[in-house]
């Protein structure tokens, strides 16, 4: 059993910055890739951002590329999300999830969630 544990959201006026983080209890050799979510208010969970763990593959949402750099620590099984310039339409839960693989920004065959924590960006 993988244990994921987000950190890092709160209330921040626009043009901020957060750093989220994704600490992973452990991860095993299936797990190849971790995603980052996001679930605005009245909208579906979406993909934002996915890293491949082993060789550093990054991948983005039009809407965060080049605002939310996406990296990872194999130290500590941690996945970041340094959010930047932000935007009031980037207010929502995040959520992180491990996977098997990136195919672009989403991160397939999720096996493992977080609780999500919540951003609040406010105008």
């Amino acid at each position: 059993q993988v244990q994921l544990v987000e950190s890092g959201g709160g209330l921040v006026q626009a043009g901020g910055s957060l750093q989220l983080s994704c600490a992973g209890s452990r991860f095993t050799l299936d797990h190849n890739a971790v995603g980052w979510f996001r679930q605005a208010p009245g909208q579906e969970r979406g993909p934002v951002s996915c890293i491949i763990w082993r060789d550093g593959s990054t991948y983005y949402a039009d809407s965060v590329e080049g605002r939310f750099p996406i990296s990872s620590d194999s130290a500590t099984n941690t996945v970041y999300l340094q959010m930047t310039n932000l935007k009031s339409e980037d207010t929502g839960v995040y959520t992180c999830a491990v996977g098997t693989q990136c195919l672009g920004r989403l991160v397939t065959g999720q096996d493992f969630w977080g609780q999500g924590t919540q951003v609040t960006v406010s105008s």
